[in-house]
Parts: C-alpha cells; sequence; structure tokens
C-alpha cells in the first residue's frame, strides 16, 4: 500500500520538493550548535524555519522585507545582550545562524539558493570551533553531502531527477575529491583552531582550574570528557601512585587559594633539589586541548616531556608548563620516577610562605591546632607526629566522602572538622592544609588527576576530568616535600581502586538499564579506543608530525617552507599526471576512426559540405561528385574505399599505418579561402 505521506511529497511540485528538502538540511546543521548558541537562538532560527516550511508546503507568498528586518533587528539586540558584542567567536555563530535562516525567507530563484548554500556550507565550519570529535565529524559529513546533494539538485532545472540519483552524484563528487583532500591533509601546514573559554557557576564541574574556592560550589557535578590519554611503554605502576600534577595552590585569602607569589626575593625562592630513584617510568601522553599552558606527567618528571615545540620549562613546584596556553591536542613522551624526594632538607626562610593564615578564619580549627601542638608539639620537628594524628582522626572521625556537601560558609574549614564532616577531595585537603599551617607545619594544596582507567580495548590509560583531584604537600625537615593524600584517609576506593567516581546516569538510564552492564562497557570501550584512534591519525596530526613524515621521505631538517614545495610538487605531478592520462585516453581512442575523422576534415577544408557521419563509401560518392574525373578525385576514393575494405573486408593486405601514409601522399587540392 502506498504511504500517503510519502506519495504527497512524491507529487508535489518540484520546487517544493528542493526547497522542503534543503530546510531539511539546514535544520540539520542548525541543530549541530544546539550546545553552543542561546537558547532564544535555537527558538528564532527553528522558528524561521517552520515559518518557511509551511509557505512553501502551502505555496504561499514570502514575507516582505519589513519583517525581514524586524527579525535583523532582534537578532543584534539579543545578541548584543547575550555576549555584550556582536564581534568575536561566539556572537559571530550566534549571527550567522539566524542569518542562515532569515536568508531562506527571501529564497525567491536560483541565485538565493545558492547563497544559502555556500552561507550553510561556512556555517558547517564554524562547528569546528567547538568540537573536533569524531561525532563531530560524522555530523558535518552528513550535512556536507545534503549540501552537495541540494546543489547538485540546483544545477539540474530540466526534468524531475529523483533526489537518490542526485545524492549518488553528489557522494561520487565527495568520493573524486578525497585525494585531493587526503593531500592537502598530509602536506598543507597545520594551523591552530580557535577555542573557547568555560564559564562558571555554583553548579560545579569536575576539572582543574588556576584557581580553587573551597565551600562555593554545592554540587560537583562530574564531568566524564576525557582529559588525556596515556600509553605505558611497560609494566604500569599501581594505581594508588598515579598522580599527574597540575597547578600547585599555596596562597590562600581565607576563600580562594592560588598559585603562591612570595614576598621574599628571588634569591630567597625555594630549591627544587630534585632526587630521583629506581627506573623509570616511560609512556606517552595524549592530551586533549584546554586553553592552559600545563603539561600533566607522573610525579614526578626529571626531564623536560618530548614537545620542543612547545617548549615546557618546570617551575620550582615541579609543575612543567609550556610557553602558550595548549589550544589544540598534542602528544608528548615523558619518563617520570614514583619515588623522589624534593624541596629544601632543611629549613629555610622561603618556607615562611607556606605557613600564613588568613586572620579571622576558622576559629575552631586554630583552636583544634593548639591542642594538638600541646599534644604532639609544634613546628616541623613535631611534624611526623602530629600527621599521623590528624591522618587517624580523619580515618576514625566519621568523615565522609561526597559530592553534594551543600555550600559552606565563611570558615569553611570548621565546618569541616566539626559540623558537616563531609565534602569531596577540595573540603578535604584544604582543611588539611589549614590544620597543618595552624601548627606551624609548612604545607600546600597540589591539583591534578588521579588514577584512571584502562581501555581494554587499545591498553591506553583514559583519564577523564572527574579524576581531578586534590591533596596536599608538607614539608618534613631531611625529606623535602612529601605528598600526604588526606582523601585517601576517609575514602581510599578514591585513590587506589578501579572501582572510582561515574557521573550521575542519564535521562536513558531507564531505557539502557535493561542491558547487560558488560556489555555497555564493552560499548564505551570500543567508542573510547575509536575515538582514540580519531585524535591520534586526525586531530593528533600536527605540524611536528608532518616534518617526521617529510624527513621520512627524504628531507633533512625539514621546515614549514618544505611543506609547501611538497605541496606543489604533489601538484605538478598530479597536473602532469591528469594530462598523460589524458593523452593515453585519447591513444585508445579507435585509430581507423580517427582516420575517417581527419579525412572528412580535410575533406571539409576543400569545400565538400556537409559530410557529417558519412561512412567511407557514400562519403566516396559524395567526394567524386564534388570533384569530378580529376586525379585527386580517382584517388580519393580509391583510398576511401580501401580504407573500408581494411575494415569492413576480409583485409586489404595493407596496415593502418600504410594507409595513413598513403593520406598524407593524396595529391590534394589546395583549401578553400573563407
Amino acid at each position: 500500500m502506498l504511504n500517503p505521506i510519502t506519495g504527497h511529497l512524491g507529487h508535489l511540485p518540484r520546487d517544493t520538493r528542493d526547497t522542503l528538502f534543503l530546510l531539511v538540511v539546514i535544520a540539520w546543521v542548525v541543530t549541530m550548535q544546539l550546545g553552543h548558541i542561546p537558547w532564544w537562538c535555537t527558538a528564532l532560527a527553528f522558528g524561521i524555519l517552520a515559518w518557511r516550511t509551511v509557505l512553501t508546503w502551502r505555496g504561499a507568498p514570502l514575507p516582505g522585507w519589513i519583517p525581514r528586518l524586524v527579525l535583523l533587528a532582534l537578532t543584534l539586540g539579543a545578541t548584543w545582550m547575550t555576549h555584550g558584542t556582536i564581534l568575536g567567536r561566539d556572537a559571530g555563530v550566534t549571527l550567522i545562524v539566524v542569518l542562515l535562516a532569515l536568508k531562506t525567507l527571501e529564497m525567491r530563484a536560483r541565485r538565493d539558493a545558492f547563497v544559502v548554500f555556500f552561507l550553510a556550507f561556512f556555517t558547517l565550519l564554524t562547528h569546528f570551533f567547538y568540537s573536533q570529535s569524531l561525532l563531530t565529524a560524522v555530523g558535518i559529513l552528513l550535512a556536507l553531502l545534503g549540501l552537495l546533494t541540494a546543489l547538485v539538485n540546483a544545477h539540474m532545472p530540466v526534468g524531475r531527477p529523483p533526489l537518490r540519483r542526485v545524492a549518488g552524484i553528489a557522494v561520487g563528487m565527495a568520493a573524486l575529491g578525497l585525494p585531493v583532500m587526503l593531500v592537502l591533509f598530509l602536506l598543507f601546514p597545520r594551523m591552530a583552531p580557535l577555542w573557547g573559554v568555560p564559564g562558571s557557576d555554583t553548579l560545579g564541574r569536575s576539572g582543574l582550574s588556576d584557581e580553587m574556592r573551597v565551600g562555593e560550589i554545592a554540587e560537583l557535578v562530574l564531568n566524564d570528557e576525557i582529559a588525556f590519554r596515556v600509553r605505558f611503554d611497560g609494566e604500569v605502576p599501581p594505581q594508588g601512585m598515579l598522580y599527574f600534577r597540575g597547578p600547585v595552590l599555596g596562597d590562600f585569602d581565607g576563600v580562594r587559594w592560588r598559585p603562591q607569589r612570595s614576598a621574599f626575593p628571588p634569591a630567597m625562592a625555594l630549591p627544587v633539589d630534585l632526587e630521583v630513584e629506581g627506573d623509570p617510568v616511560r609512556y606517552e601522553v595524549t592530551l586533549e586541548p584546554q586553553r592552559r599552558p600545563w603539561l600533566f606527567v607522573l610525579e614526578a618528571t626529571e626531564q623536560a616531556p618530548d614537545l620542543p615545540d612547545l617548549r615546557p620549562g618546570m617551575t620550582r613546584d615541579l609543575q612543567w608548563v609550556t610557553r602558550r596556553p595548549i589550544q589544540e591536542m598534542v602528544r608528548y613522551r615523558a619518563q617520570s620516577h614514583v619515588s623522589f624526594r624534593y624541596g629544601p632538607r632543611e629549613a629555610m626562610l622561603g618556607l615562611q610562605d607556606y605557613l600564613e593564615l588568613p586572620p579571622g578564619f576558622n576559629p575552631r580549627t586554630l583552636a583544634l591546632a593548639e591542642e594538638l601542638r600541646r599534644e604532639h608539639g609544634a613546628g616541623p620537628d613535631a611534624a611526623p607526629a602530629a600527621l599521623a594524628a590528624v591522618i587517624e582522626r580523619l580515618r576514625t572521625g566519621g568523615y565522609t566522602y561526597t559530592l553534594e556537601p551543600g555550600v559552606y560558609g565563611q570558615h569553611a574549614a570548621d565546618e569541616f572538622w566539626f559540623d558537616r564532616r563531609e565534602g569531596f577531595c577540595e573540603h578535604i585537603a584544604a582543611s588539611f592544609v589549614i590544620l597543618m599551617r595552624a601548627m606551624d607545619i609548612p604545607a600546600r594544596v597540589v591539583t591534578g588527576y588521579q588514577g584512571g582507567e584502562v581501555n581494554a580495548v587499545d591498553g591506553y590509560w583514559v583519564v577523564r576530568q572527574r579524576d581531578a583531584h586534590a591533596w596536599a604537600e608538607v614539608w618534613l625537615r631531611g625529606q623535602g616535600w612529601v605528598r600526604v593524600d588526606p582523601t585517601a584517609a576517609v575514602a581510599q576506593w578514591r585513590i587506589g581502586s578501579l572501582d572510582r567516581l561515574r557521573p550521575p546516569p542519564g535521562a536513558l538510564a531507564g531505557l539502557v538499564g535493561v542491558l547487560d552492564p558488560t556489555l555497555l562497557a564493552q560499548v564505551r570501550a570500543f567508542w573510547d579506543a575509536v575515538n582514540n584512534r580519531w585524535n591520534q591519525w586526525v586531530l593528533n596530526y600536527t605540524q611536528g608530525r608532518q616534518l617526521q613524515l617529510l624527513e621520512r621521505l627524504g628531507f633533512s631538517a625539514p621546515r614549514w617552507t618544505d611543506l609547501l614545495y611538497a605541496l606543489l610538487a604533489v601538484l605538478v605531478l598530479a597536473s602532469l599526471a591528469g594530462a598523460a592520462w589524458q593523452l593515453w585516453e585519447r591513444a585508445q581512442h579507435d585509430p581507423w576512426l580517427r582516420l575517417l575523422d581527419r579525412a572528412r576534415r580535410e575533406l571539409a577544408r576543400r569545400g565538400l559540405p556537409d559530410t557529417g557521419h558519412l561512412p567511407p563509401r557514400a562519403l566516396a560518392e559524395r567526394a567524386g561528385r564534388h570533384f569530378g574525373a580529376t586525379p585527386f578525385g580517382h584517388a580519393l576514393q580509391d583510398w576511401l574505399l580501401r580504407l573500408e575494405r581494411w575494415r569492413y573486408g576480409r583485409g586489404s593486405g595493407e596496415s593502418l599505418a600504410t594507409l595513413r601514409e598513403q593520406f598524407r601522399r593524396l595529391p590534394w587540392p589546395a583549401r578553400k579561402t573563407r
């Protein structure tokens, strides 16, 4: 039975059908931007597209310039109110999405359709401002094929070509462009993309920042995005030893923790004095774009990661940073020692920075510190006993790890130690460091990532934003800075277990709950592995890897200009190959037909009209009437008949080369002049 909807669509006028198809493709282009444009932009764009669809379906006239001008003015005003400007990436994307929808309201002719096509192509490019993931690439590919189908359809104005055939032509065009795309991908000099800057609110998302505001986040939403991947060369250290170091925070104003800005002169800065022990752990890191100059390596890394383009350097806090923010995926090799010592071994004046506490905050914590001082002593000499006492208090005092501790007040450490007794790693580490400082023990907060999970499909360790962690470092005489993770005393599973934090179930949890959890885990691992391959082969194909490709091709010390030379050489070779193929194709045509066609052209130049596609015998008869009983007429007729026998008879005993030479030696009369 015929589907009434399909049947009705099949009998729509050609212009109506093509316009509806184009509107569907544009709707898909806009849908891909849903997570990056304001809600009003989404509503306005889809409202305009729905309006245009109704007008097309009914065959109603398009609106005049006044409604379009009003909508444009509203768009400009709303963009200004949302972004504070009409320039820049986010404001520009917002405007172009609405302008694309508005342009469909004045699409009356093919010229207007072509403008919509190319505006949609440009809008597709803006998706890469926000994401270059595999899913984004697949979505853009579908939109690209849809736009190519609409474009090819617009160039076929006659008749009613079925969309399936037009789509086949579009796919064929895209396939023909694949070699060009591959060459440009391999050799065109790579440039860094543009990226956005994340916002912040009271609903936190796990991840790292250059400051820590303890107590202002009521609920921590686990971010399941991948921070980086690690591939170990040999044996993997125990999960409890996988600490990837990030920013070190030592300056505390009562609310915020920031990197320490010492009041002492540089000559009094604390020395690094890094000493490593044992065999190094060698590994490779694939770091996602983060808009920060941080390189994450296992503690502790003595040698700079292999990333010469970014010139990484180590701070005195043992953190590796680059000379510019990382705005594209990078891959680097490093080697670390999980057993190490660093920092001054004896007391120095610079350690005073890590004893500072702002006045007027956390009085009960200060009182607890005074009580512990009386019991265990104060200062670095009493640090081991005091440290053990605080860890035991965390382990046995009823403290718990939670992602929903609520908003803390002014005295966040007091609330943690005495009232709520719960929090996530930032609360625990910050409260621990405050207590240590109150006991005259230098301490600071270290942030980074801890642990991760291995992907059974490709063997990579995947470290996600949910694995962001905060721990503490205390200074001990004769040992320097020593890592202390107070969260491990509260929730050991958070540190050393594979049963780690998981994001809350989404809206489809009830639907997928009936599936086998093992199957879901395998699907997830497979998808992560596929994404990793996309990252390794496509997104991480940097200029450094391009230069490595040139080295394998024989270039010595290649530079980016050599990429252009190689690209130019490929283009020249491709042009020569195309010319050679054209010559070869011409040579493959029937040489007998080419010789007959040559005879027709020469006779036309001598005044024989309307030869058309006459066969040799008919051509001989017409030439006899035209040239008469002349030596040339007789010779030409004889030659044409022998040419016919060569093709259709049993053979004239002459080769085609002989006939070609005889044709050249005919007593040709002079050519007719115009």
